[in-house]
């Protein structure tokens, strides 16, 4: 960016300087007859040459400052006798001495500018730094020239007060949860009063907010705390909704005759696992409970298992002489 800035400034100063040397000659070229007549009148070569001479130097200078080469983002505001006479765009220009001036040349661009707001209280009394970042353009040169002496430090004011009085009016739970939103505001804003300027405020951005780190730590506690009881609250409704489901499936089986069936299919299914036996027998049976707990008797204890009926073998005993006893009960 400054490379191009420079090259085409010494673009200029060479168009500068080649008109200054071409006046230069021709100024030379007259002061010989000038000097032949002081020669002869005052018998003196540098009583006319002399004055004419420094006079040259300063028509030189002059003539070559009417010279103008300006970039393409670049415009000129010229005056015509202290008077707006118009904008020139990028190019070569020839502005006259004396009757015309130039007031300005304005860079188009967009520029980017931090403005800070320190020590704002929020709305809830909570001192706090913020950071944000300006994209303006200039969009009328007359205005940025004329109705303002400095419209950079004009911006800068009106983007440093609008923060501030953002920040004043939000809570800082707001200010750091809507900041895409505050930031837009704040563009509108700004570029409200701007345009007085001939400015268009093109974007603003929030880029830091600076906060007390307890407070900080508070809010991320009260964070949490609000995203478990949004847990909580979502898997109760998941379990309300599954009861509900469940309700109106048990209740279109008992419409149909089919609760028995889907008994039945539970059983094929526990039936299916591994190292697993069913049982069934009608409740209150006494056969069956012995049954069934004949078959589950390795969780049963003795006496538990001689409640039920169920008969047991203890162990095979040897005597001395190698005979065995049977004990049973």
């Amino acid at each position: 960016m400054n490379t191009i800035y420079s090259n085409t400034n010494s673009v200029q100063g060479f168009v500068r300087f080649i008109v200054w040397i071409i006046v230069m000659l021709f100024v030379l070229i007259l002061l010989i007859p000038i000097g032949v007549f002081s020669q002869s009148v005052f018998n003196s070569f540098l009583i006319l040459t002399v004055p004419l001479f420094i006079l040259g130097l300063w028509m030189s200078s002059i003539i070559a400052k009417m010279f103008y080469i300006l970039p393409e983002w670049q415009n000129m505001v010229v005056l015509r006798l202290g008077k707006f006479d118009g904008v020139r765009g990028a190019g070569f220009f020839i502005i006259p001495p004396f009757i015309y001036s130039v007031a300005a040349i304005i860079d188009m661009r967009i520029e980017t500018n931090q403005v800070e707001a320190t020590a704002t209280l929020t709305k809830d009394n909570v001192p706090t730094k913020v950071t944000a970042a300006i994209e303006y353009r200039v969009e009328d040169p007359k205005k940025a020239v004329i109705d303002v002496q400095d419209y950079r430090s004009s911006v800068t004011w009106l983007s440093t007060e609008a923060l501030k009085n953002t920040i004043g009016s939000l809570d800082l739970k707001d200010l750091l949860s809507e900041r895409d939103e505050i930031a837009n505001q704040l563009r509108q804003q700004i570029d409200e009063a701007a345009a007085v300027y001939g400015v268009d405020v093109r974007a603003v951005r929030i880029t830091d907010i600076d906060t007390p780190k307890s407070l900080v730590e508070e809010l991320a506690v009260i964070a949490r705390a609000k995203r478990a009881a949004e847990a909580k609250r979502i898997q109760a409704n998941a379990e309300v909704e599954v009861a509900q489901k469940l309700s109106e499936a048990a209740e279109k089986l008992n419409k149909a005759g089919g609760i028995r069936l889907r008994e039945l299919q539970v059983l094929s299914e526990i039936s299916k696992e591994e190292s697993s036996m069913v049982i069934i027998y009608p409740y209150g049976d006494r056969d069956g409970a012995t049954i069934a707990a004949a078959n589950s008797s390795k969780g049963l204890s003795k006496k538990e298992m001689g409640r039920a009926g169920i008969k047991t073998r203890t162990p095979m005993k040897k005597d001395l002489t190698g005979l065995s006893i049977n004990d049973s009960l």
